[in-house]
Parts: structure tokens; C-alpha cells; sequence
């Protein structure tokens, strides 16, 4: 390895994902990048085995002079001062989702990196093929302009261990909420990046109905756009096995996907004449407009979280555009913060979203949440059952 040509990252968060990403690291699947420094509360026998320099203060790794970049994978309470640190320091950063614990503070920390700091955040799911298929299909135009989004996502069952071993996860003081800023951002940057920002929203949360905890386990949401296209999306941690159907209705066709049995389908449908023409010329009184249906499913497999960290490392080197800059990652938490704040004041959010309103409520939630005192009892832990 060219060793000038080389990024020099520094871990910060050595739970279970920050383990994944190392592992991606070591094996070679993310090129041009040494791990040169590990920061954690307790020393780890990982530093030596890496021959790293172990930090338990996340300020010493960063202004220790042996990074050029890092990755943020620590709880989301902590997210905004390690960034904002490191991008003080002109380091570039890798941060883990979400941006924050609200829009707000990823607003604060988009305006802290300059031109020459790359700022780039985990939203590994943009990299899915099945996911980049059916945004090509929707910008082709093929399906003709959008008119109701449907996306029923409730295979995120999590069972109580998963709260009981942290302390921060699921309350308001460590991680602002629960489904929707940890398992569904990655939905709502879909969601989003594929049929854009609504105008509106409409929600109703559900919290602690399934698990022991303060923050939102189930959604049901109602999406408007500008154009008059309506929404529907509905989220949960409480269902088992749980739903994964993604329906995107245009005037021309429609896209379905859908995951049954562990396996994904995607499948498209075309008109031979838009639905609006169909409509205002056919004489026929139960008349359909003649419809094509292609399976166009792909069995390409990717690792999505390498393909992130070698676009981050190649953003460095060759200024090659980042496929989920960090200020993407504010529209999908602005979705989510609204989805909340409709609940809290029981009524439609209008989007963009006044980001210190949602603030202030979050902040009262905040101020009365305490974290947990974790469990002892030994999870079994499988990243790869983790993901949806």
C-alpha cells in the first residue's frame, strides 16, 4: 500500500457497527485506508492488533496529529460535539446516522465544513441496487408524474434486549427517538431520495407500545406533496415478521416492490396511454388502459457500507462526489422530526420545518428523559440480522 496515498482514519465508537466498518477496513473491501488511531472508554487489545494509537478522549485522537479523517460511530448524543470538533480542526468526517438528535443540530454542523473538509454521512441504502433501479425508473419518467407513494416498513422488529444492553438507545436525552431516527432514517432517505420532500405531513406516532421505552415504536404517517401527489408511510419495531412493500404510483405505471420469504421482488407496470388521457377520452364506461408488467427485480449483491467508505476515501483523494454528503442527511431527519412534532401538537406539519420549534419541543423531552441503567445480560449479536 502507497502509504502517501493513503487515508489515515481514526475510530471513534468501538461498538457493533464501528466493528463492521473496521472489518471492511482490514479485509481490503475499503482501499487506500489505515486505521491509525481507536478511541473508546476502556483500552482494547484491538489497537494493538491493528497497531493503532488507543485514545479514551476522542479531542486527543483528533488533534493527535495521526488522522486525517475520522469516523463518528458513537451513541447519537454525542454526535454533534465530536463533529463539530473534528470539523473545526479541517479533519474530514464520516459520521454513523443520523446527522443528530434533530435537523437542527445537523443544520449547525453542515455550516461548520469548509470547502476542502469532505462531510459525509452513513446512508449505506442509497448504494442497494433494488433501491437504485427504481430511482432510475422514477427520473427516467417513464412512469410519468408520481401521484401516491405508499411504503409499509414494519420488519424492523427489534425484541427488548436490543434496549436493555444500552443506556442511551430509545430515550429522548440519547437518541431524540426511537424507530424513526434509527432503523426508518434509512427508509426516509429513500423515501425522499427516490420520490422527494413532501409539503406536508400528518402522523401518529405510537410510544412504548411494543417495548419499555419513552420514545416512538410505531408510525402511520400521511405524506402531500406539491404537486398533489399523497403519501402513505407506515413504520414499526413491534411486528414480527413484519412488512417491507414500497408501491410508487405515476400517471404512466407503477412501481412495486416487495420483500416475501427473505427474498425481494420488484415489479414494474406500464400503460400504453397515460391514466389522465385514458380517463378524459375512452368511451368505454369500465374501460383500463392496456398495461405492460416486467419483473425487473435484481439479484445484485453489494457491501453497501464499503462502497460508502471507499466513495469517502476517494472524495479525499480525487475530489469524486460523495454519494451521501452529510447535508443529505438533514431532509430525511426533517421528515422524521415533523412525523414527531405532528404527534406532539396534533396537527399537519407544513415542511420545510421550522427547525427551532421541533427544537425547543425536544429539548422539553430531552430535559425530562434520564437514560437507563443497562442490563447486564449478554446479547447475542449478528450485524448481518441487523440490517433490512
Amino acid at each position: 500500500m502507497n502509504q502517501d496515498n493513503v487515508i489515515k482514519l481514526g475510530v471513534i465508537g468501538l461498538g457493533n457497527i464501528a466493528q463492521q466498518h473496521i472489518n471492511n477496513i482490514t479485509s481490503g473491501a475499503v482501499k487506500q485506508c489505515q486505521i491509525t488511531a481507536l478511541c473508546s472508554r476502556n483500552k482494547t487489545p484491538l489497537a494493538d492488533e491493528l497497531g493503532a494509537s488507543h485514545f479514551q478522549q476522542y479531542q486527543d485522537l483528533i488533534d493527535s496529529g495521526l488522522v486525517n479523517a475520522v469516523l463518528i460511530a458513537t451513541p447519537t448524543m454525542s454526535h454533534f460535539d465530536i463533529a463539530k470538533y473534528a470539523l473545526e480542526k479541517n479533519i474530514h468526517v464520516m459520521l454513523e446516522k443520523p446527522i443528530g438528535l434533530s435537523s437542527l443540530e445537523g443544520e449547525k454542523l453542515v455550516a461548520l465544513a469548509n470547502k476542502e473538509t469532505k462531510f459525509a454521512l452513513m446512508l449505506n441504502q442509497r448504494t442497494d441496487p433494488t433501491f437504485k433501479k427504481i430511482k432510475t425508473v422514477v427520473d427516467s419518467g417513464v412512469l410519468g408524474d408520481i401521484q401516491r407513494t405508499h411504503w409499509t416498513m414494519t420488519n424492523w422488529f427489534r425484541p427488548d434486549i436490543y434496549f436493555q444492553v444500552s443506556d442511551w438507545r430509545a430515550t429522548w436525552k440519547g437518541e431524540g427517538g426511537g424507530l424513526l431516527v434509527n432503523q426508518c432514517i434509512h427508509n426516509l432517505d429513500i423515501f425522499q431520495w427516490i420520490c422527494g420532500v413532501p409539503s406536508e405531513i400528518t402522523a401518529f406516532c405510537e410510544f412504548g407500545k411494543y417495548h419499555n421505552i419513552e420514545v416512538e415504536d410505531e408510525v402511520t404517517a400521511y405524506l402531500r406533496y406539491n404537486n398533489k401527489a399523497t403519501g402513505v408511510f407506515i413504520g414499526s419495531t413491534g411486528e414480527a415478521p413484519g412488512v417491507n412493500r414500497f408501491d410508487i404510483i405515476g400517471d404512466k405505471g407503477c412501481l412495486h416492490f416487495a420483500v416475501e420469504a427473505g427474498k425481494s421482488k420488484l415489479t414494474q407496470k406500464l400503460n400504453a396511454q397515460s391514466t389522465a388521457e385514458f380517463c378524459a377520452n375512452t368511451d368505454e364506461m369500465f374501460g383500463m388502459p392496456t398495461v405492460t408488467e416486467s419483473d425487473i427485480t435484481t439479484t445484485e449483491t453489494v457491501n453497501q457500507h464499503a462502497i460508502i467508505m471507499n466513495n469517502f476515501v476517494n472524495a479525499i483523494h480525487h475530489d469524486e462526489p460523495l454519494i451521501a454528503p452529510a447535508q443529505d442527511g438533514l431532509a430525511s431527519l426533517d421528515i422524521a422530526n415533523a412525523m414527531l412534532l405532528s404527534t406532539w401538537q396534533k396537527q399537519a406539519i407544513a415542511l420545510p420545518m421550522d427547525r427551532n420549534t421541533y427544537q425547543n419541543e425536544l429539548n422539553k423531552k430531552a430535559n425530562a428523559s434520564t437514560l437507563r441503567t443497562k442490563s447486564n445480560a449478554e446479547a447475542k449479536v449478528d450485524m448481518s440480522a441487523s440490517y433490512r
